[in-house]
């Protein structure tokens, strides 16, 4: 059998990295291509692959695109996972969004550029974030769902436009996975102010990085059908990597032996919304086709974590006696760091970003000080579970999906408080237009619309103007209103959070 050429970006990050050990463990079945920045840390990192024959090694740069076609050329599977990500791109957002977007152009124009562009399979890694913050009651998502980025995100800005450049591309194969958090070792010991931005009852569907390395091995693989292309899916390990972000938390600190976080952290130091994270109402879909999961219980895999950390943190537990003193030291500067600290923006009162994360200051100084007055919520975990409510997206999914017609395209636009300005539709992979409620006409594929959830390319998201978007857009209201306050005289709140509604006005 003829080996396939797999090209691979990102291949010296947490993902990327595991993807081409699954790869190179496959070598016989794939000759692999490496795009990487050329620095000594990662020429150290690939020494003992460089005179591999089955390795080709380009040294170069994502944003140019000499670069990105020597890589792609010769490919029949094109994996990028590159680009910047967080915490870097918190710091440096301007260079985020250059840099993955102009990523994306490269490797379509690229793949444009063979001798024939049909046959070679695009596979793009999508975010979690570019859906933001679904706590309960939303928080079981699926793909199609409303993009809603959260505020400051600019990473997700990136990874949303990027994504509709893959859609839009009129590639023949193309696939979004958005992955999700990622399970890996060093993860035991990041200690950046971003871990207070996530609310304590707020959930994640985590995947591990063996998972997903993985899963860009097996996506290459001939048993994948053609249905699996030119759509967008969520990377989960599953059920049992279902946390709210307290029980994350319990179980990584635990596995150090520091004990709880009741012990290190008090409950305002952490945000109450404006943080990504969904558990997947549809992520055994992924699983069907590809076949990644492990299915380790997830306290065996932390403590399988624990082992692959320098021997320091294995000392951890050492710390346990003085976590009182750890709390109001360490930790509680890393929560007053200038700038990023949840501490620091209610000390200097930072009226944007306490708005954006709490809702206010005034919100802020509501919350319990002690954990012993702070309600923990845990929803139940399993996919048939009574409480599972999944997002109506406007238009008739038990039709196969090929089979829309223009009045399907009609009825979406309206429930997004838009109109369809298309009098007829080629196939749902070609753009129509469309007009969206603010009155801004653009062109986009069925696709997108529908299975990506994307919208108005030109309210993407600026200015992050959620309360007057949910006044105008029923099918985004669904994602607002539940952690929003809710506005008595909008119709919209009243009509399609009909389930909700009484559970919300008591939240608010």
């Amino acid at each position: 059998m003829q080996k396939k050429t797999v090209a691979l970006t990102g291949a010296s990050g947490t993902m990327g990295f595991q993807g081409f050990l699954e790869l190179y463990k496959r070598k016989q079945e794939f000759n692999i291509v490496l795009l990487v920045r050329d620095s000594n840390k990662n020429r150290k990192k690939f020494a003992q692959y460089i005179n591999d024959p089955a390795i080709r090694f380009v040294w170069g740069d994502l944003e140019k695109y000499e670069d990105v076609l020597e890589m792609v050329s010769g490919a029949d599977y094109v994996l990028h996972v590159g680009g910047m990500v967080s915490p870097a791109a918190d710091y440096y957002p301007m260079k985020t969004q250059k840099t993955n977007i102009e990523a994306a152009r490269n490797i379509v124009r690229a793949v444009k550029a063979q001798p024939d562009p049909d046959s070679v399979k695009v596979v793009y890694i999508g975010t979690v974030a570019e859906t933001g913050d679904r706590n309960p009651p939303i928080h079981w998502g699926r793909t199609g769902d409303p993009i809603k980025i959260s505020i400051y995100d600019h990473y997700a800005i990136s990874k949303v436009k990027a994504e509709a450049i893959f859609a839009e591309s009129g590639l023949k194969y193309w696939v979004s996975l958005r992955q999700s958090g990622i399970l890996y070792p060093a993860i035991l010991k990041n200690m950046e102010p971003i871990m207070y931005h996530v609310p304590m009852n707020g959930v994640l569907e985590w995947s591990t990085v063996e998972d997903s390395g993985r899963l860009l091995a097996n996506v290459c693989g001939d048993d994948i059908q053609e249905e699996f292309w030119r759509r967008f899916y969520n990377i989960g390990s599953g059920e049992e990597y279902r946390l709210t972000n307290y029980e994350f938390e319990e179980i990584l600190l635990g596995t150090l032996g520091l004990g709880s976080p009741k012990q290190l952290f008090a409950p305002h130091w952490f945000t109450t919304r404006n943080f990504h994270g969904q558990w997947y109402y549809d992520g055994d879909l992924l699983e069907k086709y590809c076949h990644f999961r492990a299915n380790i219980p997830v306290k065996e895999y932390f403590k399988n974590m624990m082992n692959q950390v320098e021997p320091f943190y294995k000392l951890a537990f050492l710390a346990r006696p003085y976590a009182p003193i750890l709390k109001n030291t360490w930790m509680r500067r890393i929560a007053k760091v200038e700038n990023y600290g949840t501490l620091w923006w209610a000390e200097q009162n930072v009226s944007e970003r306490m708005s954006a994360y709490y809702g206010s200051l005034e919100e802020f100084n509501k919350i319990p000080r002690t954990w012993r007055d702070f309600e923990l919520v845990i929803p139940s975990k399993k996919v048939t579970s009574e409480e599972v409510r999944i997002l109506d997206h406007g238009y008739d999914e038990t039709k196969e999906f090929e089979s829309l017609t223009i009045e399907d395209l009609k009825k979406a636009a309206e429930f997004r408080g838009g109109t369809c300005l298309a009098e007829e539709i080629t196939d749902v992979y070609t753009p129509v237009r469309w007009r969206s409620a603010r009155g801004n006409e653009f062109e986009m594929s069925p696709n997108l619309v529908l299975r990506g959830g994307h919208w108005c390319p030109e309210e993407l998201p600026w200015p992050w103007d959620y309360d007057t978007e949910a006044k105008i857009n029923p099918f985004f209201a669904q994602v607002w209103y539940p952690l929003h306050r809710v506005d008595e005289h909008n119709v919209y709140g009243a009509e399609i959070f009909d389930g909700f509604r009484e559970k919300v006005v008591d939240d608010v």
